[in-house]
């Protein structure tokens, strides 16, 4: 079995994406297997994995924006801004949440916002993840960092939110490097309360979304069918966001040797993929760091 393409695992929960990785590795029987952003372990939902040569486009597909649906939860907060970690305040609702209140909040946090990090986070601070120090009680300067926030949807219909503890689902569209357990908290603060993310799904990375998405129990029962292979997209879906233009049969030749071209008028960005007539994706060329008007690969994709 040849594996090679773009798996969009649908992670279960309890899982690390490393662990989804691993397990990937033995099922295909290969060692070429690279995840593409991680999910927290209780998060579910779309996790593109590159598979074989695949993996040479990993790196490209980091920057993707993202969908999610989660859940908020008002009234409690938790040491990891979510539901598994220890409460760390308690504030009950004496009153029903409006609509409206919580529609104008929403609002108020599209559009490009400031995040801080949550201590239990794989962001760095000198060298070391922030979690690291949590676990040793350690607290720490976070490095506060923009966020786009594309669309907050309410997915919830009540008009008034009830109980000491409202929770209510919400529909968010963002870009790289946004913590949703974050924005929840910041959805309590607008509205004078402690919060925390209940719950988490990611529906979307980039042109990958649930529709493309596979179980283990799927790839288990396709591998014992010798269908393995059937599940794995193209590797060129993973760039499809990519500036492309198709080069003739003698460009190809040098292409595949790793020579510098001139900078086709098809090319307008500093980057873009360079395909085969048959449409397979040969190398990502960027602009020259010297030569203006010249073009060098940044990185072949095809085989020679």
């Amino acid at each position: 079995m040849k594996a090679e393409g773009i798996l969009a695992l649908d992670k279960p929960a309890g899982m690390t994406s490393h662990d989804c990785v691993a397990k990937l590795r033995k099922l295909y029987k290969t060692k070429k297997v690279g995840h593409t952003g991680t999910l927290d372990p209780e998060v579910t939902g779309v996790l593109p994995i590159c598979l074989g040569r695949a993996t040479k486009v990993a790196e490209y597909m980091s920057d993707y924006g993202k969908e999610y649906i989660a859940e908020v939860t008002l009234g409690i907060a938790t040491e990891t801004e979510d539901a598994h970690g220890a409460e760390v305040a308690r504030s009950e609702w004496d009153k029903p949440l409006q609509r409206e209140e919580l529609l104008d909040v929403l609002s108020a946090l599209t559009g490009t916002i400031e995040q801080v990090p949550p201590m239990y986070s794989a962001v760095k601070v000198n060298g070391k993840k922030l979690y690291e120090y949590a676990r040793q009680g350690i607290e720490v300067e976070r490095p506060k960092r923009m966020v786009d926030i594309h669309e907050i949807e309410l997915l919830s219909d009540e008009n008034e939110f009830h109980g000491p503890f409202p929770s209510f689902r919400v529909r968010v569209k963002c870009g790289k490097g946004t913590y949703i357990r974050t924005l929840a908290v910041m959805i309590g603060e607008r509205l004078g309360s402690a919060a925390h993310m209940s719950e988490l799904r990611r529906t979307a990375s980039g042109p990958f979304t649930e529709e493309d998405c596979v179980t283990f129990s799927e790839i288990e029962a396709a591998i014992l069918d010798e269908k393995a292979e059937s599940l794995l997209l193209p590797l060129e879906k993973g760039i499809s966001h990519f500036e492309s233009w198709t080069a003739d049969q003698v460009t190809e030749q040098r292409i595949m040797n790793g020579s510098v071209l001139s900078k086709p008028k098809e090319m307008v960005q500093s980057r873009a993929a360079v395909y085969n007539r048959e449409g397979k994706c040969l190398a990502v060329y960027e602009d020259h760091p010297s030569k203006p008007g010249l073009i060098k690969p940044e990185k072949v994709i095809a085989q020679i």
